[in-house]
C-alpha cells in the first residue's frame, strides 16, 4: 500500500469540498477555488472533515495514481487555506525589476526591458528591485509562473548573474587563467 497514498487529509475550517461526477473535485476556500478531474480508478470519500483516497487492486498504473491523486488533493486544500510562494532573486550590476499595473518589468542586461504580464489567480509582488515573489493557490500555476520568469535571464556559473530561486545553490566555474607566453 502506497505510504503517502492512505495518509488521510484533514479539510480546516472554512473550506469545502464537493467531489463530483468523474472524480472532478471543487476546494473553495478562503483565498480562492480550485477544481480538478482525478483518474477514475481512485475512489476519493470525504468522511466529516477528512478526505481518503483508496485503490482497488495493485495494479501498476493504480499504484502509481494513488500518492499522486492525494498529493495533490492535499496540495488543493492546502493552497486554498494558505496559499503558495515562489522568491526569486536577481543578481547582477544594473539587473532590476519592477512593477507597473499588472505587468512585471525586468531590466536584466538585454536591450530591451522583458515584460510578463500577470495571470489570473497568480500575484507577483517586487518588495525590492533585487527581488520578486509569486503568489497564488494553486502549486502548479505559482511554479510554471516562477520558471517562466527565471528563464529569462538564469543564473550562469561564473560571476551568478541572473535570476535565481531564493533556496537554489549555484554552482560555481573558476574562470580563465592568463595563458604564459614563451
Amino acid at each position: 500500500m502506497s505510504r503517502i497514498g492512505r495518509m488521510p487529509i484533514d479539510v480546516p475550517a472554512g473550506v469545502t469540498v464537493t467531489i463530483g461526477e468523474n472524480n472532478v473535485v471543487t476546494v473553495k476556500g478562503p483565498k480562492g477555488t480550485l477544481t480538478k478531474q482525478f483518474p477514475a480508478s481512485i475512489a476519493i470519500k470525504q468522511e466529516g472533515a477528512v478526505i481518503n483516497c483508496t485503490r482497488p487492486n495493485d495494479a501498476k498504473e493504480n499504484r502509481a495514481n494513488h500518492g499522486m491523486v492525494r498529493s495533490i488533493l492535499n496540495g488543493m486544500v492546502v493552497g486554498v487555506t494558505s496559499g503558495f510562494q515562489k522568491e526569486l532573486i536577481v543578481n547582477g550590476i544594473g539587473y532590476r525589476v519592477a512593477k507597473e499595473g499588472k505587468q512585471l518589468v525586468m531590466t536584466v542586461g538585454y536591450s530591451h526591458p522583458v515584460k510578463i504580464d500577470e495571470v489570473d489567480g497568480i500575484t507577483i509582488e517586487c518588495p525590492d528591485p533585487n527581488k520578486i515573489l509569486v503568489k497564488g493557490c494553486d502549486k502548479q500555476m505559482v511554479g510554471q509562473m516562477a520558471a517562466k520568469i527565471r528563464e529569462v535571464r538564469p543564473p550562469e556559473p561564473y560571476k551568478g548573474k541572473g535570476i535565481k530561486y531564493a533556496d537554489e545553490v549555484i554552482r560555481r566555474k573558476e574562470g580563465k587563467t592568463g595563458a604564459k607566453k614563451k
